[in-house]
């Protein structure tokens, strides 16, 4: 009697078993928190044994880590990549609208890298990376007070004022308060530029401009 042929089982692809793992990983933890992620939860949502996690991952830690500078380096290329040729106010308008791209598209990402919960699980080469975005930013913002847009002041905390109003754009879209196309988005983004930018009626002058003083 002839047997049926056998088929070989199925591989796993590694790649996706990790991705899989990470995807579970944030949506747990931004949803029901980090200690009460725990591994056999994270297993059971990526559909692998509990097992699998530690062949990818040593410790529960490293996974809540691997994510975070994963969503971490999604907003800073979006600071990288901006096109210089609209000035700093056309940059920075670029960056938000990215980021609310990414907060309708990943909102789990949102709550994981713009909120405290996760702040004391972060180890320093997650540190380091946050640091990396919030140096990109002032770099950007320096930028643009060297250029006369950006009125006086440290660079730092106009960078910081500017953040936390786009932070409430990434919330509330996040959330899906807001819509990407809500009038309310641009109402914020427009705001956020009125706190650092250069008062109404100055102008940047050229590089090597001379400058006019007033007449006494």
């Amino acid at each position: 009697m002839a047997h049926p042929p056998t088929v070989p089982a199925r591989k796993r692809n590694p790649r996706h078993t990790r991705d899989r793992l990470a995807r579970a990983a944030l949506e747990l933890f931004t949803t029901r928190g980090y200690h009460e992620t725990t591994t056999p939860l994270i297993a059971t949502r990526a559909g692998v044994a509990e097992g699998t996690i530690y062949r990818h991952f040593a410790s529960k830690d490293e996974l809540l880590n691997e994510v975070y500078r994963a969503g971490v380096r999604l907003f800073v290329a979006a600071l990288k990549e901006s096109d210089a040729r609209g000035g700093c106010r056309g940059r920075l308008e670029g960056v938000a609208k990215r980021w609310r791209d990414i907060a309708a598209r990943e909102p789990a990402l949102v709550r994981l890298v713009f909120s405290d919960a996760f702040t004391a699980r972060v180890d320093e080469r997650s540190r380091t990376t946050l640091r990396e975005l919030r140096a990109e930013l002032e770099k950007l913002v320096a930028a643009g007070k060297a250029a006369g847009e950006i009125r006086h002041g440290a660079a730092e905390l106009h960078a910081d004022l500017w953040l936390r109003l786009i932070e409430l754009v990434l919330d509330r879209t996040a959330r899906g308060t807001w819509k990407s196309d809500d009038p309310a988005i641009a109402q914020v983004i427009e705001a956020a530029w009125d706190a650092i930018g250069a008062p109404t009626g100055r102008t940047a002058l050229s590089p090597g401009a001379p400058r006019v003083e007033n007449a006494t």
